[in-house]
């Protein structure tokens, strides 16, 4: 059974940072893709940033030159360095494993997400 386990969110001022973490646990083998998404308030669940196994990233045009995804594939964890927060990045946040393998069988996990609150 493969677990996410996310820390690091909470309440910050505008302007503020936060690190995100995310750690998979279990039998795996391998992960193509570690991301992250978020959802906010009645809006839908949205792509923040991705990276896979090879270091390729991917970001939302909202988050890019703010937000930084960085993965440590020996500790099968992501993390998401947020700077220069603003109140429209207020969500939840939720951890993403892509094409996780366990014992020949790939499937997708989530996290149980990790509230971020960007206020004064």
């Amino acid at each position: 059974q493969v677990q996410l386990v996310e820390s690091g969110g909470g309440l910050v001022q505008p302007g503020g940072s936060l690190r995100l973490s995310c750690a998979a646990s279990g039998s795996i083998f391998s992960i193509f893709a570690m991301g992250w998404y978020r959802q906010a308030p009645g809006k839908q669940r949205e792509l923040v940033a991705v990276i896979t196994s090879a270091g390729s990233t991917n970001y939302a045009d909202s988050v890019k030159d703010r937000f930084t995804i960085s993965r440590d594939n020996a500790k099968n964890t992501v993390y998401l360095q947020m700077n220069s927060l603003k109140p429209e990045d207020t969500a939840v946040y939720y951890c993403n494993a892509d094409k996780v393998r366990t014992f020949g069988v790939i499937n997708d996990y989530w996290g149980q997400g990790t509230q971020v609150t960007v206020s004064s």
